[in-house]
């Protein structure tokens, strides 16, 4: 009997269980997650497989997902193991933990080259950082002995992925009940960059190759994530809990109207999308933000305003597209100024951020975590916003 293919997934949270477990089990392989979760290891381990619950706008449904085995990220030998074998590997476990599983990965990789194995392998790459593949090969050369550095480029493809499907954290009564519970809604497409495999392409359930891949990188940074954003920070200074709240707020709303118009309008410009296709990805999403279901809170909408904020990503680098194809970016300056203005204590970089506010004022912030001058027109365009923010009523309602 063929032994079945392994997929490694560094991550089994809400993009590794909530989506890549899915799609690579359906497509035959026998999913391996690396997390540092114990007892969310030992449900896996002791299961062999877990629950993912799609929460649709229509229906909700229980899915079984398995052959599924799981290792502690601390034991990198056992990781190392497991990626010397691998078909295929994927991670999703946050920016920040990048370097730390480079460690395993080339310990892995170097196992597997060591023992005559030259078949190419592909990571792709899911994490919400334009450059994160180029990170990751970077800390993964830097761990391999100097002999197999050569051997990093020909053997081993870092494949960025654009993640689009919505899958909350679950709460302390879900994980109680069922530990691997993983919420998501249903959507199932994976689209990935098709320049940036090495070898054979796999074939995975719902991943599409496209290219060229910076206009869907793009496309889904200043759209679904600056949305998100948008109604994150908003819908906190409302006092809203969940997502689809906010977006049904007289207030937030025409916001977050505005800047989806400016942001479509500059991807048309700066990548020839079609207006109309665009619009309608636009709706489909705002009407899967509206899914009752999912009860996205506003808290994971918000988390990390000062990664959210930096030059390139979904908000300040949205206006900046907008700025370049001369659209004044006034939607996006109420997300931006909104996002200076998330003081929820619960989160560890807000607060990093309001006393950063507080020693260095609103101009010092936005030159030094922004890349915006004093002296822009963006910049007296989020001043004015933020000011509103604080002082009006209607924008008091944070809890």
């Amino acid at each position: 009997m063929q032994e079945c293919p392994t997929a490694v997934i560094f991550g089994a949270g809400s993009v590794g269980r909530g989506f890549l477990g899915q799609l690579f089990s359906e497509s035959g392989y026998e999913v391996v997650f690396v997390d540092v979760d114990e007892p969310l290891v030992e449900a896996l381990a002791r299961r062999g497989s877990y629950t993912l619950r799609l929460s649709g706008i229509e229906k909700v449904e229980d899915l079984t997902i398995g052959p599924v085995r799981a290792v502690n990220g601390l034991h990198t030998g056992q990781v190392a193991a497991e990626v010397a074998k691998a078909s295929l590997m994927a991670t999703a476990v946050g920016a920040r933990a990048l370097a730390v599983i480079a460690k395993s990965i080339a310990a892995g990789l170097a196992q597997r080259w060591e023992a005559g194995q030259t078949t190419p392998l592909n990571v792709i790459v899911c994490e919400n950082l334009h450059d994160a593949p180029d990170l990751l090969r970077g800390y993964v050369r830097e761990t391999l002995p100097d002999a197999l550095k050569p051997c990093l480029r020909g053997r081993v493809g870092f494949v960025p992925a654009v993640i689009a499907r919505m899958s909350p954290v679950p709460t302390s009564e879900q994980r109680s009940a069922d530990p691997t519970l993983i919420v998501a809604e249903p959507y199932k497409v994976l689209p990935v960059d098709r320049e940036a495999f090495v070898g054979d392409i796999p074939q995975v359930v719902g991943m599409e190759t496209v290219t060229p891949f910076t206009a869907y990188v793009e496309r889904k940074l200043y759209i679904h994530n600056a949305a998100h954003a948008m109604l994150g920070y908003l819908g906190y200074c409302r006092g809203y809990a969940y997502g689809y709240e906010a977006l049904d707020d007289p207030w937030v709303r025409p916001l977050l109207d505005q800047a989806l118009d400016e942001a479509g309008r500059a991807l048309v410009a700066e990548h020839g999308f079609d207006p109309q296709a665009l619009q309608e990805h636009v709706q489909d999403i705002l009407a899967r933000f509206a899914n009752r279901a999912l009860a996205d809170p506003i808290g994971r909408l918000a988390r990390d305003p000062l990664r959210k904020l930096a030059p390139g990503d979904r908000l300040v680098g949205a206006a900046r597209l907008a700025e370049r194809h001369a659209i004044r970016p006034e939607g996006l300056a109420w997300g931006i100024a909104a996002a200076l203005a998330y003081d929820n204590p619960d989160d560890i970089h807000a607060m990093e951020l309001q006393t950063r506010l507080a020693q260095e004022g609103l101009g010092g912030i936005l030159g030094y975590v922004c890349d915006i001058r004093e002296d822009e027109p963006l910049a007296d365009l989020v001043c004015r916003r933020y000011r509103m923010l604080r002082e009006e009523p209607q924008w008091q309602g944070k809890p």
